[in-house]
């Protein structure tokens, strides 16, 4: 049996400027940093691909680059069949089915907390770090807590509801606590060329068009399923060519034209259909969310007050927790919400402390 060593950290390095001041401060803390990229899938980053995704040969450089620079051991592990497995292929089932997924929290969940915190086991580190904006603290009874980053702007807490205890304590974040620009300037005096570096901001498997064009592309089960598009009342409004091409809340590329501005409001899978209706038709009151984790369950009971976030980057919603079975929630709205998507997930905050997150189900009139 391997015996972790407390001051050895694996650093999950993904050539960008967040991951690489992860790696500098824990170095000038003392710790023996061990930098790991993880090769996810192909990406070449060339000119016709997109520029702001991540995982491409580039970042792989740029992050071999760094742990030059910083004099740490480095290693470049393949998980693409890890990946497609338990992203990429969840990501167009879902699609196929007329959910919306949020892959970057299963990449967390399967991959960078799960895969990648064995590989540490087995290098001997206790620790992985990882470039996320959001802090970690403990209380005097030694729970640990999950809070947003001091960088509101910047903060990632979002995709990390699926951490539990046992994770947490082998788990850093070290710029949680500092601006976007104070870890630039951080490589920048460093030295480090990705000082400057352009975040990524879209999926980082999707390198050109549209993403269902890579479904249609790389899951040819889910190509040419035409269906009707439909009002709520069932009358024909169009056609469409596969409902992976649509998610609940979509106004643009919709293919029909009508006097009204119209949402996509349903999809019936059962029925390969697309309903259409007016923007007061997304409002809901409560949420079911299936699959929930708790940061703390002895925090949470019924009649418990929230605020809930049903994507990221939209505005949390004062609400409270109605009703828990297992690992069901039924979860009602202070006041309605709008654009509530089966498959996103929807995450619950007291202020600044994350509770817990699951996967939205539906949403109740």
């Amino acid at each position: 049996m391997t015996v972790l060593q407390k001051n050895r950290v694996v650093v999950a390095m993904s050539g960008g400027v967040d991951s690489s001041v992860a790696a500098l401060l824990l170095k000038e803390q003392g710790l023996e940093v061990i930098g790991i990229s993880m090769k996810t899938h192909e990406g070449n980053g060339d000119d016709n691909s997109r520029s702001q995704t991540c995982c491409t040969a580039q970042d792989l450089q740029d992050a071999r680059q760094v742990c030059q620079q910083l004099d740490l051991p480095f290693y470049p592990l393949n998980f693409k069949d890890e990946f497609r497995e338990n992203v990429m292929q969840y990501f167009a089932s879902e699609y196929g089915q007329g959910r919306t997924p949020n892959p970057c929290v299963l990449c967390n969940d399967k991959l960078k907390f799960s895969s990648l915190l064995e590989k540490a086991r087995q290098l001997g580190a206790y620790y992985v770090a990882t470039g996320h904006y959001v802090r970690k603290s403990r209380d005097s009874n030694g729970r640990y807590h999950l809070m947003k980053a001091r960088d509101l702007n910047k903060d990632q807490s979002y995709f990390l509801f699926g951490l539990d205890q046992q994770q947490l304590e082998h788990i850093l974040f070290p710029v949680g606590r500092y601006m976007k620009e104070e870890v630039r300037g951080l490589a920048e005096k460093a030295g480090l060329k990705v000082s400057q570096k352009p975040e990524s901001q879209e999926i980082c498997f999707v390198t050109t068009g549209h993403y269902s064009d890579f479904i249609s592309n790389n899951f040819p089960q889910y190509r040419g399923k035409r269906g009707m598009i439909v009002d709520r009342e069932g009358h024909v409004l169009g056609e469409h060519d596969g409902i992976h091409a649509f998610t609940i809340g979509q106004r643009r590329g919709l293919g029909v034209s009508a006097a009204e501005r119209l949402y996509v409001t349903g999809i019936l899978p059962e029925e390969n259909k697309v309903v259409l209706g007016p923007q007061e038709a997304l409002m809901k009151n409560s949420i079911l969310v299936k699959e929930v984790r708790w940061v703390q369950r002895d925090q949470i009971s019924v009649g418990t007050a929230v605020e809930t976030q049903i994507r990221y980057r939209h505005p949390p919603t004062p609400s409270v927790i109605s009703r828990l079975e297992g690992s069901m929630a039924l979860i009602d709205f202070k006041r309605p919400d709008g654009a509530i998507t089966p498959g996103q997930v929807a995450v619950f905050y007291r202020g600044e402390e994350l509770l817990g997150g699951g996967w939205i189900e539906k949403g109740i009139d």
